[in-house]
């Protein structure tokens, strides 16, 4: 992990960066894993209000990925289980293995521990190339679940 010369930090989505967020790119290899950043923001617009937490992950004046969390979704769809978690991650192609993919994921776990959350919910494709090995290094575990064709994962807070 090559070190940043600032520290990163989170912008909520705004007017004045929605085109540099919309622009955050994963490489072409990683496109089919996650959604394009204009997607999840159309998404976070017409679930209720409350549930999307979108922001813009920016290092300096350089914005360098995107993040959304879930913050008390149905889980189910019938109102028997809320879970939150971290919802899309995209980190610029460019920008891979400089740290970001963690400060989203710990800034996620900030926000949702200051809310009383205790567990953190994230999915993933599995497959070799997918982001199986990031997340479980980063303490979560597989539930035994899925969610579409996507594993569930869980990290206690």
């Amino acid at each position: 992990m090559t070190p940043t010369t600032s520290t990163p930090r989170l912008e909520k989505i705004t007017p004045g960066n929605f085109e540099a967020a919309t622009g955050i790119r994963v490489r072409p290899d990683q496109e089919h894993a996650v959604s394009p950043v204009v997607e999840s923001l159309a998404e976070a617009y017409v679930h209720p209000e409350g549930v999307a937490w979108p922001r813009l992950i920016v290092d300096g004046d350089r914005p360098v990925g995107f993040l959304m969390a879930f913050l008390g979704i149905d889980w189910r769809g019938d109102g028997s289980l809320r879970r939150s978690g971290l919802w899309r991650l995209n980190i610029a192609a460019g920008e891979q293995g400089r740290g970001y993919g963690r400060f989203a994921v710990e800034s996620v776990a900030t926000e949702l521990r200051r809310r009383g959350v205790t567990e953190l919910y994230v999915t993933w494709h599995p497959g070799p190339e997918g982001p199986e090995g990031f997340y479980t290094g980063l303490g979560f575990r597989p539930t035994g679940e899925t969610s579409g064709d996507q594993t569930v994962g869980v990290r206690e807070l």
